[in-house]
C-alpha cells in the first residue's frame, strides 16, 4: 500500500531546508501552490543546486547562525542525497507579496522564505514538514508530479489543531 501525493521538487540546499523546518515559505513568480492548500506536499531533492547565495546571506545576517552552524544544516540536509523523494510538507495560503510592505515586515518574509526581493512573488507558507523514514528514488519533473510513497515509509504524521484525527 502507498500514499499518492503531489510533490515538487527543490534543489538544495532549499529541499534541506524546508524538510528541516527553517525555511516556512516558498516562493514561485506564479501561483503554483495555491490549489495544494492543506494538503500534504511530497518533497524531492533536485540533483542540481540552487545558484544564488541569499539563503546564507539570510541564516547569517537574520538568524545569526555561524559558517559551523550553515554546514552542519547543509550536511543534514543531504542525509538523503539527491534524486530522491525525501519528506513531506504542508501547504497553507498562498499570496502575492506586495513591493509596498514595511520594511520590517518584509525581513520577517524574507527571514521565513531564506531569500531575499520577495516583492510581487507568490508566497506558499509550509508547515509541518518531516523526512521520510527512508528516501524514495524518483526522477524529479518540472512543477508539481504525482509521486506514490509505500506506508512503511512515512513518518508519524504532524501533531493536529485541538485533537482532531486522521481518517
Amino acid at each position: 500500500m502507498s500514499l499518492q501525493v503531489g510533490c515538487l521538487s527543490f534543489r538544495q540546499p532549499y529541499a534541506g531546508l524546508v524538510l528541516n523546518g527553517l525555511k516556512t515559505i516558498e516562493t514561485r513568480w506564479r501561483p503554483l501552490l495555491s490549489e495544494f492548500e492543506h494538503c500534504t506536499l511530497a518533497v524531492h531533492i533536485a540533483r542540481k543546486d540552487w545558484e544564488g547565495s541569499e539563503w546564507r546571506e539570510v541564516l547569517t545576517r537574520a538568524m545569526g547562525m555561524t559558517c559551523g552552524q550553515i554546514d552542519d544544516l547543509l550536511e543534514s540536509g543531504e542525509r538523503f542525497g539527491r534524486g530522491v523523494v525525501a519528506g513531506l510538507v504542508e501547504v497553507e495560503e498562498t499570496w502575492v507579496c506586495p513591493d509596498s510592505l514595511p520594511r520590517e515586515e518584509m525581513l520577517v518574509l524574507e527571514k521565513q522564505a531564506l531569500l531575499t526581493g520577495l516583492g510581487q512573488k507568490h508566497l506558499t507558507r509550509l508547515s509541518s514538514s518531516r523526512w521520510l523514514k527512508e528516501p524514495l528514488y524518483a526522477r524529479g519533473h518540472k512543477d508539481i508530479w504525482t509521486v506514490d510513497i509505500p506506508l512503511e515509509l512515512l513518518p508519524p504524521p504532524p501533531p493536529t489543531p485541538h485533537g482532531a484525527s486522521y481518517a
